[in-house]
């Protein structure tokens, strides 16, 4: 099996800040023309973005893919619900995961995988501010600790 190039377009780092990441899976997307040429252009917005299960299909909400300049009466709007292309199975599996106490389905990344575009879903439980501040410690002594090698590698 040929390894398929992958190009990422847009990352959700506010995901990582915010939650813990316990599964990761791949998803496709439904989109329009004019929308994946806008991807192209990498005018996406994954922030503030998340998704549901409805009705037993998978759906992103809050994702902004910016109009395409030259795409006039076949623009979208940005803010559309897109539906997510995965296996009835999995998302069954999903939808009784994300009914226990405190579990969320967060876009992580968007990337085209060959021609197609796709998203990276995390399956993920919130962080407490406890826990960020504990991850905000450990990162600023992993950067003393750089620092005080650099420095001593200097002198």
């Amino acid at each position: 099996m040929p390894k398929e190039n992958t190009k990422t377009i847009a990352q959700n780092k506010k995901a990582f800040h915010d939650y813990f990441v316990i599964e990761s899976m791949e998803a496709g997307i439904e989109l329009c023309g004019t929308e994946v040429k806008s991807i192209r252009n990498g005018r996406v917005n994954l922030k503030d973005s998340w998704c549901s299960i409805d009705d037993g299909e998978l759906y992103i909400k809050g994702m902004h893919i910016s109009p395409y300049e030259q795409g006039n009466i076949f623009n979208r709007d940005p803010m559309r619900v897109r539906r997510l292309l995965m296996h009835k199975r999995e998302i069954m599996r999903l939808f009784g995961t994300v009914k226990q106490d405190g579990y969320s389905l967060i876009p992580l990344s968007l990337y085209f995988k060959g021609s197609k575009v796709k998203v990276q879903l995390g399956l993920c439980k919130g962080k407490k501010l406890y826990d960020k501040r504990e991850d905000m410690a450990a990162r600023d002594a992993k950067r003393d600790m750089q620092r005080a090698i650099k420095e001593r590698s200097r002198g």
